[in-house]
C-alpha cells in the first residue's frame, strides 16, 4: 500500500486523517432516512467529530463500524455481468478465481491489438458507471491516441455517494476481476503505471485488495511494462471527482481542476490518464470473454448492459442488485425491494446526494441515463435511498445541503460560500423561518452556472429537482 507524500497545504483538508474508524457511526443520507430505527445510534453519528458519511452498510442503517450483516444479493436480468463471484460468497484468492474461469479475459486480450480492444469496448456501448455516463470506449480512444512516454490508469474507488455500497462488495468479494480489468485497460491505452485510490471507510476492502495485488504480481499478471498500486484516501467526498482525485494522488489539495485540458490529455502528473470507477472496469473481463454484441444486447435505449443498485434499509429486502437498464423504478421498489418496511414512500433518491428525488407519481420511469435526466434525476452511482413519509422534503433538502457544504473543496466561490448559505437557509426554514425567494434562486442559479465541477452543479440540480417535483412543500417556505 503506497503512502502519499502530501504537500503541507493538503494536510488539513482530509477530515479523517489520523482518525480511527473502528468505533464510528454513520451520518450519511441512507442512515438519515432510517434514523427512527435506532435513534440512539443516529444521535451518536450526529455528535461524532469528525463526521463519517458512509461506511457502505446502507442496507442496515443507521449503521456503524461495529455491526454488520451480509445483505441480500440478487440478479434481475437475463445475465449477470458483475455479481457471479459475489453471489458465490466471494472469491478472494487467485486459485479460486481461476477455477471459476477468471483470468481468461486477460489471456484473450493479449492476442488482441490495442485498437481491437478499444473497438470492442466502443461496440459494447459501455458507459461510465460513476455518474456522468461518458462512453468508456471513447475515453479509451482519447487516452490511447495521445503521444506520451508515460501514461497512467487510475481506478476511482473513492466514489463515496451515501447510499451506494456496490464498489465495496466488488472490491471485497471479487478483487481479481478489477485487477484483470486494469491489466486489460492498461494494455489498450498504453498505460505504464496504475493506482487504485480507495476510500478509508472501506478497511476490509483495503486488506483484500492488498493481498490480491501481491498474488497478481507474483503470477506476473501485469508484465514488465505496467504496475498497479493501492493508495488509501483520508476522507473526502470530492475525491470522487476525477480531477480532485488526481490532485490527491499528487499530494496536493484535492480541489477540482479547470477543464480543458481533459485528463485523457493532461491528467496525473501532467500525463495522459484513463480514470474509471470500479464498476465500470469490472464489466471489461465479461465483455472480452463474451463479446461486445452480447453486452450491447443487454439494457435498452442508450444505456446498455447492467447496473448495480444498492437498496437502503427502508426496503423490506435491502441489498445489492444487478439489473438491466430499462427496468422501471416501480419494479425496483416493489419487485426487488419488496416495498417499504414502514410508512408510505415519500420519494426515491437514485444516484447519490447530488441527484434529484423521484416522486411516487414518476416511478414508471425506466432506469436509463437520458430517461432519468429527463425528470431532473440521475442514475449516478446507483444508490437507491427510499424516504418514508416520516421525513419531510425540507428535512431531506437541509441534510443534502449540509452534506454538500461540508464536502465542498472550497476551490470556487459559488460552492464554497453558496452551499453553506443554502444549508443555513434550509435549516432556518426547518425551524419555522422563511426563505427569501430571490436570494435562494440567485444562489441556486450561481451554483448551476459558475461552479467549477459537478459538486456545485449537482447541488443546484438537486434544488431544482425538488422544486419541480415537490414544489408545494418547498413553496410554503418562501416569503
Amino acid at each position: 500500500m503506497k503512502p502519499i507524500q502530501r504537500h503541507a497545504a493538503a494536510s488539513t483538508f482530509y477530515h479523517l486523517a489520523g482518525c480511527s474508524l473502528s468505533d464510528c457511526a454513520c451520518s450519511g443520507l441512507a442512515c438519515f432516512a432510517a434514523r427512527a430505527d435506532d435513534a440512539e445510534r443516529w444521535q451518536r453519528a450526529t455528535r461524532q467529530v469528525p463526521p463519517v458519511y458512509c461506511v457502505g452498510k446502507c442496507y442496515a442503517g443507521p449503521s456503524d463500524a461495529g455491526h454488520d450483516t451480509r445483505p441480500h444479493i440478487g440478479v434481475h436480468g437475463r445475465r449477470s455481468v458483475l455479481l457471479n463471484n459475489v453471489l458465490a460468497g466471494g472469491v478472494r484468492d487467485l486459485a479460486s478465481y481461476r477455477a471459476r474461469g477468471g483470468g481468461a479475459a486477460r489471456l484473450k486480450a493479449q492476442h488482441l491489438t490495442p485498437s481491437q480492444l478499444i473497438g470492442l469496448v466502443e461496440a459494447s456501448g459501455l458507459r461510465g458507471r460513476g455518474g456522468a455516463g461518458f462512453p468508456a470506449g471513447r475515453k479509451w480512444q482519447l487516452t490511447a491516441e495521445q503521444r506520451a512516454r508515460v501514461k497512467y490508469l487510475v481506478v476511482n474507488a473513492d466514489e463515496g455517494d451515501p447510499g451506494a455500497f456496490s464498489d465495496r462488495f466488488l472490491l471485497e468479494d471479487d478483487p481479481f476481476c478489477l485487477l484483470e480489468a486494469a491489466a486489460i485497460a492498461a494494455r489498450a491505452v498504453g498505460a505504464t503505471k496504475g493506482y487504485i485510490y480507495l476510500r478509508k471507510e472501506y478497511p476490509q476492502a483495503a486488506r483484500v485488495v492488498s493481498a490480491a495485488l501481491l498474488e497478481a504480481r507474483a503470477a506476473d499478471w501485469f508484465g514488465p511494462s505496467f504496475d498497479l498500486e493501492l493508495v488509501m484516501g483520508e476522507g473526502s467526498y470530492l475525491c470522487g471527482e476525477e480531477t480532485a482525485l488526481l490532485n490527491a494522488l499528487e499530494g496536493r489539495r484535492p480541489e477540482a481542476r479547470l477543464r480543458p485540458p481533459q485528463v485523457t490529455e493532461q491528467g496525473l502528473f501532467g500525463a495522459p490518464t484513463l480514470v474509471h470507477n470500479v464498476e465500470t472496469l469490472c464489466a471489461i473481463p465479461w465483455i472480452v470473454n463474451h463479446g461486445a454484441s452480447a453486452y450491447a444486447a443487454l439494457g435498452f435505449s442508450q444505456s446498455r448492459g447492467t447496473k448495480l443498485l444498492s437498496l437502503n434499509s427502508l426496503f423490506r429486502r435491502p441489498g445489492l442488485y444487478e439489473v438491466e437498464f430499462g427496468v422501471a423504478l416501480s419494479d425496483v421498489v416493489e419487485r426487488l425491494g419488496g416495498g417499504l418496511r414502514r410508512g408510505a414512500l415519500k420519494g426515491l433518491m437514485v444516484g447519490g446526494p447530488l441527484a434529484g428525488i423521484v416522486p411516487p407519481a414518476l416511478l414508471s420511469t425506466r432506469l436509463g441515463y437520458e430517461e432519468m435526466q429527463s425528470i431532473d434525476c440521475a442514475v449516478g452511482h446507483g444508490g437507491v435511498i427510499a424516504f418514508a413519509d416520516d421525513t419531510s422534503l425540507l428535512d431531506i433538502a437541509a441534510q443534502v445541503f449540509r452534506f454538500g457544504a461540508r464536502e465542498s473543496c472550497g476551490k470556487c466561490t459559488p460552492c464554497h460560500l453558496g452551499a453553506p448559505r443554502l444549508a443555513e437557509l434550509l435549516h432556518e426554514a426547518k425551524n419555522g423561518g422563511r426563505i427569501d425567494r430571490s436570494d435562494y434562486t440567485a444562489l441556486v442559479d450561481a451554483l448551476a452556472a459558475t461552479s467549477l465541477c459537478g459538486h456545485g452543479r449537482g447541488l443546484a440540480e438537486f434544488a431544482r429537482s425538488v422544486q419541480r417535483h415537490f414544489g408545494g412543500e418547498i413553496e410554503a417556505c418562501f416569503d
